[in-house]
């Protein structure tokens, strides 16, 4: 299996589209053309499972094709070495998201390819636009259409294909076109605080499901599915009030298992960050003040808790419970879990709202000089941050400023409570360690001095925070 990128940009034409000149895009260009036909057969579940997450399984019509699976937002893409029937591995890193469902033959698509290579005067090549026309066959429906691609597209061939009557799309079209009539088309209209809602939510949404495919791969996707969690349930708490009420009780359940399952990844997080932190801090003391097995101890008592998190982290990833975590958030993917009818007006006031309560946080901290209240404050200015960034499509300029200044508030709120943690795993570790033979606790004593001499400097630096 390998992965590769698809980094090409896609527009659907008209039939009668006739391509603009794009051979003086490049100095002394040379254009080659061909043509290639090619077939291609589409996989997913019955339920359409792949398709509602955005996801793609297709193989070319031969025998030693390979298997391609295309990625939730992104134009990542993992291939599987050519077989009659669905690969055994590709079968088990999407049992997630196809809830154990097998795979099946829904498509076809039959493309007819003209190729457009522009070289340089080095015969280099350049530039490449495919011209594609498409039959494809679902079941008894048959469709035809045509696609444009390029690879690069620089803003010249953009604005020359747009003037042609060319339309940008986000990506390649064809089984959103194939499958539009499988289901009820959505009519409803959306307003615009809503959609930067659904295009938010969608996003971290596809980040949880790359982080469960990269899981079963045996990657270690922790900390980004994390985040993604943690933007995912920020954006319903910070804009619980405009939750559609016919989804509250199903909402307060996925709140409640996104915590939870983030809980689960959090415990081998934990580990990840100890190890890397104290490995760094122990390479920086003088060899001979490191007294006895240290470093063996920090690993092993480290896995010992790591190890069967990520047991659980199986566990839990193979019961009902997150089964039915996914099944919601396939919903949330195709529209988020609020009213459709919110305008950005309601969208600004509370993610402003957010960060009132953020600043009155942080100042209730700073005055009590509180650990605790640091990191409750730490959190506060996430939210505030996850929900600028929310806000972007609607106020560019003010979402930028905001995410960039409750994102500083929570790097050194985030470098404080690193120093509270590793503390208190050196404290434990430590006592282990001098309560057992040919060990002392003099070293993980050093570490401790460090983390404290850290976390006052690190306070300095909080109370200078605005």
């Amino acid at each position: 299996m390998a992965d590769t990128l698809d980094q090409r940009d896609h527009w659907e034409v008209d039939r009668e589209f006739t391509l603009p000149h794009f051979g003086d895009l490049v100095t002394d260009g040379r254009v080659e053309h061909d043509t290639d036909a090619v077939e291609t057969a589409y996989f997913d579940t019955a339920e359409r499972d792949l398709h509602a997450f955005g996801m793609t399984v297709t193989r070319r019509v031969g025998d030693d094709a390979d298997w391609v699976l295309t990625m939730p937002g992104s134009s990542a893409t993992l291939r599987f070495a050519g077989s009659m029937s669905v690969p055994e591995e590709l079968a088990t890193i999407t049992h997630g998201v196809t809830g154990g469902r097998d795979l099946g033959h829904i498509a076809t698509i039959r493309t007819l390819r003209d190729r457009y290579l522009v070289s340089d005067a080095e015969g280099g090549s350049r530039l490449e636009i495919d011209d594609d026309n498409l039959r494809a066959s679902l079941g008894d429906r048959l469709l035809a259409w045509r696609e444009v691609h390029a690879a690069p597209a620089p803003a010249r061939l953009r604005e020359r294909l747009s003037e042609a009557g060319a339309r940008r799309a986000t990506e390649p079209p064809r089984l959103n076109r194939l499958l539009a009539g499988d289901a009820e088309r959505d009519t409803v209209a959306v307003a615009a605080g809503a959609q930067a809602l659904d295009r938010y939510v969608a996003a971290q949404v596809d980040e949880i499901v790359r982080g469960d495919i990269e899981l079963r791969r045996g990657h270690d996707p922790i900390h980004d599915t994390r985040v993604a969690i943690r933007r995912l349930r920020s954006t319903i708490r910070v804009f619980d009030e405009l939750v559609d009420v016919f989804a509250e009780d199903d909402v307060a359940d996925v709140e409640a298992d996104l915590k939870w399952f983030a809980g689960v990844l959090g415990d081998v997080r934990d580990c990840q960050v100890q190890q890397d932190r104290l490995g760094v801090a122990l390479d920086e003391l003088p060899e001979e003040l490191i007294l006895g097995p240290v470093r063996a101890r920090l690993h092993n008592d480290l896995k010992a808790v790591e190890l069967p998190a990520r047991e659980a982290v199986d566990e839990a990833m193979g019961s009902p419970r997150y089964a039915k975590m996914l099944s919601h958030l396939q919903v949330w993917r195709r529209r988020a879990p609020f009213h459709h009818w919110i305008e950005a007006a309601a969208v600004r006031r509370l993610a402003k709202k957010a960060q009132r309560k953020a600043r009155r946080r942080l100042a209730t901290a700073l005055e009590a000089d509180d650990a605790e209240l640091l990191h409750r404050a730490r959190k506060a200015a996430k939210r505030a941050r996850y929900a600028a960034e929310l806000m972007e499509p609607i106020d560019p300029k003010a979402a930028k400023r905001e995410r960039k200044h409750f994102k500083h508030i929570q790097s050194v709120l985030g470098d404080h409570q690193d120093t509270v943690v590793a503390m208190a795993w050196l404290r434990r570790i430590g006592v282990a360690a001098g309560t057992t033979d040919g060990e002392n606790g003099f070293t993980f004593g050093l570490l401790y001095g460090r983390e404290q001499a850290l976390g006052a400097e690190y306070r300095r630096a909080v109370q200078k925070l605005e």
